[in-house]
């Protein structure tokens, strides 16, 4: 009976003990009533917000910094420099009004090109880009030069070469000749004078007017004789004039497979150019006495078609092949700069060089026939370069006038009658 008593004495106290532990602990969290915690609850309450200090603002400028790459430090040491060109050397600045001469051009949109180009032929490309330092700058009406005295003497001969007035524009006739073989030397050897020549297989004279008028009667009796091309052509001082004859000449260079075709394929179509391209720049001298020009000469020629057959297997043809070709081409290339005297002649004989002829054989000169072989056509190119004087506008006096569009500098291109 005793026990009984006893052991329910200690659960009261324990009890009471508990509730005061809980009510202890409910007075420490701020809350006034005491409750029962069970998972349930534990999980259904949200525990206490948690209040944070806002993050101080982050400046545009960080930011981008933040999210950009970073940038690898060059490798070379830049400065900016002393702030003044560097004249170690002695260079001078000096400015050409060159505006005379870009108002009477008007076949090309930069006319002062050709004066940058004559200056880079005379002084070489290495003297602007090496030491000492110096600067080449053309515009539509200025050139500005930053360079030694002597270089300077040498832009200023170029300049007045081209704003001199009584060299606006001269005639030059320009002759294109092949001959079948090159023994028409052996009669014209009298007549003719070598100059140098620096391209391998190529031979340059100079004649008198009147034997180049004999030689070029000799010439045309031959039966071998072709001409390809005989304007006069009317050239502004310094600016370039280019003669061409070229024609495309399409062949099928690939195939690209399609299942989802007839066929199965598509032919992939391509184009190669054959055909001369002579380009013909001269300038005289400041005296009108000599003639400086530069001749550009090239010739791609399609020496025959390849063939390569190709299988190209369907469901329904699963044998079926198609054909490609691959063209085999000859290339030419000529260019060098020549001196001679206003009053001559000059020939350049390029050697035995690849022709290019049209398929139909249509001749460029009505009544010359040109043969055609099974084989590469190869003649002996000659060009005949001969001034014909002034014009009508330069020849009337000091004053001159823009020359007219019709007489500018134009392409002949003779739709593939060469």
């Amino acid at each position: 009976m005793w026990r009984q008593q006893f052991l329910a004495a200690i659960l009261v106290l324990g009890t009471a003990v508990s509730a005061f532990a809980q009510r202890v602990a409910s007075s420490e969290d701020g809350t006034s009533a005491w409750r029962r915690i069970s998972n349930a609850t534990r999980n259904a309450e949200p525990s206490p917000a948690r209040v944070e200090e806002p993050a101080p603002p982050v400046k545009p400028e960080v930011a981008a910094t933040a999210f950009a790459e970073p940038a690898s430090k060059p490798m070379a040491r830049v400065t900016g420099g002393g702030g003044t060109l560097p004249n170690d050397a002695g260079q001078i600045w000096r400015e050409y009004d060159i505006s005379s001469y870009t108002a009477r051009v008007t076949t090309t949109k930069r006319p002062e090109q050709a004066i940058v180009d004559w200056i880079l032929r005379e002084t070489g490309y290495e003297a602007w880009h090496t030491e000492p330092f110096g600067i080449l700058s053309a515009g539509s009406r200025t050139l500005r030069v930053y360079h030694t005295p002597k270089m300077q003497e040498i832009v200023a001969d170029i300049v007045d070469r081209f704003i001199s007035r009584e060299a606006a524009a001269y005639t030059f006739s320009l002759r294109v000749v092949t001959l079948d073989s090159p023994n028409w030397r052996t009669s014209a050897q009298r007549l003719l004078k070598p100059v140098p020549v620096q391209t391998p297989g190529v031979n340059a004279w100079l004649l008198a007017q009147e034997d180049a008028a004999i030689l070029m009667g000799e010439l045309h009796r031959r039966n071998d004789y072709r001409e390809h091309s005989s304007p006069y052509l009317v050239v502004n001082n310094g600016q370039s004039t280019l003669v061409s004859a070229m024609r495309g000449r399409p062949y099928v260079r690939d195939v690209i497979l399609r299942p989802d075709t007839a066929a199965g394929f598509d032919p992939s179509p391509g184009q190669v150019d054959e055909g001369f391209n002579l380009d013909f720049s001269p300038l005289l001298s400041a005296d009108h006495r000599m003639i400086d020009a530069t001749i550009k000469c090239d010739i791609d020629q399609i020496e025959k078609m390849l063939p390569v057959m190709l299988d190209v297997p369907t469901q329904a043809m699963p044998r079926q092949r198609t054909k490609i070709d691959v063209p085999q081409i000859t290339h030419y290339r000529f260019h060098e700069r020549f001196r001679w005297p206003l009053e001559q002649v000059l020939v350049v004989g390029m050697g035995m060089v690849a022709l290019p002829i049209p398929v139909d054989g249509a001749p460029l000169v009505p009544g010359v026939p040109l043969p055609i072989g099974s084989t590469p056509a190869r003649a002996d190119l000659l060009v005949f370069v001969q001034c014909k004087g002034q014009t009508a506008a330069t020849a009337a006096g000091q004053g001159l006038s823009p020359i007219p569009r019709s007489s500018q500098r134009e392409t002949k291109n003779y739709r593939g009658r060469y």
